[in-house]
């Protein structure tokens, strides 16, 4: 990515604002050509199709709306020649979206991309599968409040005094699913490994943090590690890190997103 490279987005909610606000400090303002936005929305350069995002010509759009925008809008994009970098990358467990968007990127050349969003050591993941993994888990660990509104609910009281309370153990794939508003980050692990079907995650309500914490471990051919990223919550959002929307804005900015067709064909 160029030093003024035009960037789209895709929703203007607790991610959305907070990429704006940090254009408006670099004083890049300019680079936002478009966000996509449901009609009556205010945003800046606020669009209400996929098609007057397309025409505003953005070389890359930074997604943050949800699963359903991944479906709704990136494969147009992608058709139309433009990078999108997921934020919402857990929408990749659908088997039938992920073939769809990869599709799209073939027939017209936009990238779908995977940004590292809050968790540090994806890049470490990418170089360890080149060597040989056997295992890899990740640990997201969140205060009770953070998983209010999730299935979480119907599983454990997340008004008990339990200093900790694992209510999920599974394959990245059956994480996202179920909880696609706090598990995105599985899928990346995922993608970055193994692949999403053999890593494992467990989710944990916790009174131990006030943030989320979160827990990658891999082991085999190249030796085994451990990252742990406490990541400030984003002040809209406790189920996500206020760390992502800098991610995503800093791929846009100087590039460094992979292509998930190359991690998917690895």
């Amino acid at each position: 990515m160029s030093a003024g490279t035009k960037i789209g987005m895709i929703g203007f909610g607790a991610i959305g604002q907070e990429i704006a606000q940090a254009l408006g400090r670099l004083g890049e303002d300019a680079r936002l050509v478009g966000t996509l936005v449901r009609s009556g929305r205010a945003a800046p350069a606020a669009v209400g199709t996929v098609a007057q995002l397309i025409a505003a010509r953005p070389v890359v759009v930074i997604e943050c709306a949800g699963h359903q925008a991944v479906r709704e809008y990136v494969p147009a994009l992608l058709e139309a020649g433009i990078d999108c970098i997921v934020s919402s990358i857990g929408a990749l467990a659908d088997t039938e979206l992920a073939a769809e968007l990869l599709a799209a990127e073939a027939r017209g050349g936009g990238r779908l991309l995977l940004p590292a969003g809050a968790i540090a050591g994806l890049d470490g993941l990418v170089a360890a599968a080149l060597a040989g993994i056997d295992r890899v888990t990740y640990t997201s660990h969140k205060p009770p409040h953070a998983w209010r509104g999730t299935p979480a609910e119907a599983l454990i009281d997340l008004d008990a005094p339990a200093a900790e309370q694992i209510f999920f153990e599974g394959s990245a794939r059956e994480a996202a699913a179920t909880y696609p508003k706090n598990a995105n980050v599985s899928v990346a692990v995922g993608l970055a490994g193994i692949g999403i079907d053999r890593t494992r995650v467990r989710l944990v309500s916790s009174r131990a943090v006030a943030d989320p914490l979160g827990v990658i471990e891999a082991e085999g051919a190249f030796g085994r590690f451990r990252f742990e990223i406490l990541a400030l919550a984003s002040p809209g959002n406790p189920k996500t890190s206020a760390l992502t929307g800098y991610s995503l804005l800093q791929c846009a900015r100087l590039g460094g997103a992979w292509p998930v067709s190359a991690l998917i064909g690895a």
